[in-house]
């Protein structure tokens, strides 16, 4: 993989995508770097905010770059190239405290962890890693499709790891009490454990794509046998890992200050042009089962935070069978009555094109003027408007993508408590 390469001075044909960039003079590349937005991290290195930026900036002839999909593909190639080329304005290599491994025990449950040194014989490393936060970043995002075991000592009971599904739980085994089928459980444990340390550092060496593929395999290799509860679990990590290659934010620029309010705001302004204050934002979601139990949620953010004594959940009624779109009309409609909660200055739905069009005709025949949004979970797409082409979230500023997601995950979250609580007092009543 090579870096397309550049002038100093085109730094506008740079890409606005994640990836990994270097500076060079002539053959020589003496810094390379990662980014969420190739362009702008450029430019901030122009600005000449720290000092090692000042002890190349002057030397920079051209600029090249390579695309990543994803954030955590970009960490990953920024190690192997790191590796290959040695560039002498990144970390001095002179001993091992200077970068990170990940260490995979070799043990029939094995235990993955972060470390400096590379000298124990039982133990696998993959690295080295440049930056340790984001490393770290990495590995919680990825144990959510691939729960693995950290711990020193195998414990006599499931801790809380386990109960987040971030552990495949080897301390069943420890159990004092007896389990049917004991044995049977300790080696599908022991498989699973096995399985995903491979994954895992397989993902940290080659990226995503070898695994995805294998993981291929084995779900047709499971239908085949007609182990189809086997081929489903397959099917959903593949889904998963998808998603989170996709779409998990690891970097943090260590420049970067948490901005007030007033500044995010204008940054809002400017993306959905809005002239007016920004001051009270709701979301909307809808949560069913085929129709059953079926609730919306309105959340409300003031100034950028949660404020939960606007909250409000709503049990939806019909009497036929009403799609997602149809049900958040009833949720607005009934919002919408209660002019006494006060109106938003920005609505964000859940949903694609369809929802957002539902949500300003309703808005409209109440003479709402707020700017309304919809967040489609398929890619993270925002439908602005009658825009036709919708905005891609990861490439909005850090702070609005945060504020979107924020916003989208405490509205599903709020409405599916309230269709749990729904579906359990109809259990109790039975």
């Amino acid at each position: 993989m090579k870096f397309k390469l550049i002038q100093n001075k085109e730094i506008e044909k740079l890409p606005q995508e994640s990836g990994v960039y270097c500076f060079g003079k002539g053959k020589e590349i003496f810094y390379i770097g990662k980014a969420a937005n190739i362009k702008e991290r450029v430019k901030n290195h122009f600005q000449g905010r720290g000092y090692r930026d000042r002890l190349f900036l002057n030397k920079i002839e051209k600029i090249g770059c390579i695309k990543t999909d994803s954030e955590i593909e970009a960490l990953i190639l920024e190690a192997n190239l790191i590796k290959k080329y040695q560039p002498k304005f990144n970390v001095i290599w002179r001993d091992d405290k200077n970068y990170f491994f990940v260490a995979i025990t070799k043990e029939g449950f094995p235990r993955i962890f972060l470390t400096h040194q590379i000298k124990s014989l039982n133990t696998k490393f993959v690295g080295p890693f440049i930056d340790g936060t984001t490393l770290k970043q990495t590995l919680n995002v990825l144990r959510k499709v691939f729960p693995f075991r950290t711990c020193r000592k195998i414990p006599n009971k499931p801790c809380l790891w386990y109960h987040l599904g971030r552990c495949p739980a080897p301390c069943q085994v420890n159990l004092k009490t007896e389990i049917a089928g004991l044995k049977t459980l300790k080696i599908k444990i022991k498989r699973e454990c096995q399985r995903n340390a491979k994954n895992l550092i397989k993902i940290l060496k080659e990226g995503k794509n070898p695994v995805i593929e294998n993981l291929r395999r084995e779900m047709k290799n499971f239908s085949k046998k007609k182990e189809f509860e086997e081929a489903a679990k397959i099917r959903d990590q593949i889904g998963a890992l998808e998603r989170v290659m996709e779409h998990a934010r690891i970097f943090e620029e260590k420049e970067e200050k948490l901005e007030s309010w007033s500044e995010t705001e204008k940054k809002l302004k400017k993306i959905f042009r809005i002239k007016n204050k920004i001051s009270r934002i709701e979301a909307f979601d809808v949560s069913q089962i085929h129709g059953n139990f079926a609730v919306g949620s309105m959340v409300v953010f003031l100034n950028g935070l949660p404020e939960k004594n606007f909250y409000r959940r709503f049990k939806i009624k019909f009497e036929k069978k009403a799609s997602d779109v149809d049900m958040l009309r009833e949720v607005l409609k009934r919002r919408f009555f209660h002019k006494e909660w006060g109106f938003a200055d920005l609505i964000l739905v859940d949903g694609g094109q369809a929802q957002l069009n539902t949500a300003i005709l309703e808005a409209r025949s109440c003479g709402l003027k707020a700017k309304i949004v919809a967040l489609a979970k398929k890619e993270n797409r925002l439908y602005v408007g009658r825009k036709k082409k919708p905005f891609l979230l990861k490439n909005l500023p850090r702070e609005i993508f945060n504020l979107i997601l924020q916003l989208r995950d405490e509205a599903h979250r709020f409405a599916l408590r309230y269709h749990q609580k729904l579906r359990e007092k109809a259990l109790l009543e039975k």
